[in-house]
């Protein structure tokens, strides 16, 4: 029911890209620019900036996003409230979710979809990617939420989520508010997650693809939670990289910061990883309700 070009331009602007906003929406990029400049026309104003090959939200996009959000959110309202007349919904979900989804992201969205479906039963098991992927294998888990980057011919996968993997340390570090270079990493002392962590596969890959290899790095200490993590920054100079979602309390009140890489970032999207084949109908339900 959200107005197709609205849903365009929410998008490209939740992506900021034209390309990956056609590749989620299954149109073209030429499409997708057409509907953009249709409401650039209809509103007599620019919503994205370009930089090189990046673009930005203009002043006027970024109301235009604030409100498309609010309009988003109010036909969902609306189409679930209607749904409840309609339908009755009972039953159980387990669901299994990688640490850094079932501690920062999935705690308000069960909470928004218990209020809908409060006969519902929900349980969530929480472990890394590997643990979940091998839980959703035994069918112990109805489906799980993943940030891993790894696929499995034993499931499917759909987009949940985007994120962006960051280096962060405590807001009062030296090197707070200075641009590094990536051989800078050399001469840092790092945290990370423990192996099977779907974070650290991620880091894995982009380092290799810009040649730093993460075993010559100067890991000081591995752990197996962003909580964990974050309390160890706190009290040392040591730096991590951390999801963007799991340090958002720390950036606000201004305990940890995030310290740029010149040329590089780690962007990924957290995913549902499902049993092939026919879904059942709560597993339905929670998939349109988390979209």
């Amino acid at each position: 029911m959200f107005d197709y070009r609205l849903k365009v331009f929410h998008t490209v602007a939740s992506r900021l890209s034209f390309t990956k906003a056609s590749e989620e929406l299954h149109i073209s990029q030429p499409a997708v620019t057409k509907h953009i400049k249709e409401i650039e026309n209809q509103l007599g104003t620019k919503l994205f900036n370009r930089k090189g090959t990046s673009i930005q939200l203009t002043q006027s996009g970024k109301i235009l996003y604030e409100y498309a959000e609010k309009i988003r959110n109010i036909y969902r309202d609306l189409e679930f409230e209607i749904s409840q007349i309609n339908q009755q919904h009972k039953g159980k979900l387990i669901i299994g979710a990688s640490t850094t989804v079932a501690q920062y992201i999935l705690p308000e969205l069960l909470a928004k979809f218990k209020t809908y479906y409060k006969d519902i039963k929900i349980e969530l098991l929480t472990g890394n990617t590997e643990a979940i992927s091998a839980l959703l294998k035994e069918g112990k888990v109805d489906l799980g939420i993943i940030e891993g980057e790894s696929q499995s011919s034993y499931f499917e996968y759909k987009t949940f989520k985007a994120d962006e993997i960051v280096l962060a340390a405590k807001a009062d570090h030296a090197l707070a508010h200075k641009t590094l270079n990536l051989k800078d990493l050399y001469d840092l002392n790092l945290i990370f997650r423990e192996q099977g962590s779907g974070t650290l596969e991620f880091i894995q890959n982009r380092f290799k693809e810009k040649e730093v290899n993460i075993n010559e790095l100067n890991t000081v200490i591995q752990l197996g939670s962003s909580e964990s993590i974050k309390n160890y920054l706190l009290h040392s100079d040591c730096m991590a990289f951390l999801s963007i979602s799991t340090i958002l309390n720390e950036l606000k009140n201004n305990t940890l910061t995030v310290i740029d890489i010149k040329n590089f970032s780690i962007e990924r999207d957290f995913h549902f990883i499902l049993p092939k084949g026919e879904q059942s109908e709560l597993i339905e339900l929670f998939l349109k309700f988390a979209e």
